[in-house]
């Protein structure tokens, strides 16, 4: 067992509007890996950045302003000295079990639409993955890029698996094919998003509705001469 796991869930329910809502409380560690995450509703209040050595608030700038106590990124390192210990007795009890596994899923898309020589952002989507330990690499036609590359912090979802994105800011080229590329212990091997550069051609979208145009009034004449040859025949009766 590489990550001990403790998930803490509590329903809240209000008595005047009846809603129900969910707080989170995550606890990450391994030999090498340490979290703690505070959460509600499926959105991240705060974690410790074990590497800064302190607490961050991460609710946007448009929630209602909220704090935690201090001493609380204190609390959080011996939290994680509890986990530790916790896993240790854990994996002499259950004689080391397998770890659950989840694999991740993975999408590719650019954050703005495409314009050749324009910047913009590729953003590789990975999801539903456990144990959180996954890596990414990128590359562009063939070569590899993963140094520009972005990491977001890991984003746990209500099922206790995980979610993360990666951003690589590029300039695009036609032609140019770039890849994401994921590994992850549930991974027979490593999974790959390919994504392209496709811009439509200048004209493209003219030529269509001229096209269209085209076959329309052709339509109306036929229609037109039918009428008249009917019309005509009508009088000849």
């Amino acid at each position: 067992m590489k990550l001990c796991l403790i998930l803490t869930c509590a329903l809240l329910l209000s008595t005047q509007a009846k809603v129900q809502h969910k707080d989170i409380a995550l606890f990450l560690c391994s030999e090498t890996e340490r979290e703690q995450i505070y959460g509600l509703d499926g959105e991240e209040m705060w974690h410790a950045d074990f590497t800064q050595q302190k607490g961050e608030v991460t609710l946007p700038q448009f929630a209602d302003p909220f704090s935690y106590e201090e001493g609380a990124y204190e609390g959080a390192v011996a939290n994680i000295e509890v986990c530790k210990s916790n896993l240790r007795n854990s994996i002499k009890a259950n004689k080391n079990p397998a770890e659950p596994q989840d694999a991740p899923q993975t999408s590719i898309y650019s954050k703005d639409d495409v314009q050749l020589g324009s910047k913009n952002t590729l953003i590789c989507h990975i999801t539903g993955f456990y144990p959180a330990r996954v890596g990414v690499s990128w590359s562009r036609n063939n070569v590899n890029v993963t140094g520009e590359a972005s990491l977001s912090r890991y984003y746990v979802t209500d099922d206790g698996t995980f979610n993360l994105v990666s951003h690589l800011s590029f300039t695009p080229e036609e032609g140019d094919i770039y890849t994401c590329t994921v590994e992850h212990s549930a991974l027979e091997r490593p999974l790959t998003k390919t994504w392209d550069v496709q811009v439509e051609l200048p004209g493209a979208g003219v030529g269509g509705s001229v096209f269209c145009g085209v076959g329309l009034a052709a339509g109306l004449l036929g229609v037109a001469v039918g009428t008249f040859f009917l019309v005509k025949g009508n009088n000849c009766n």
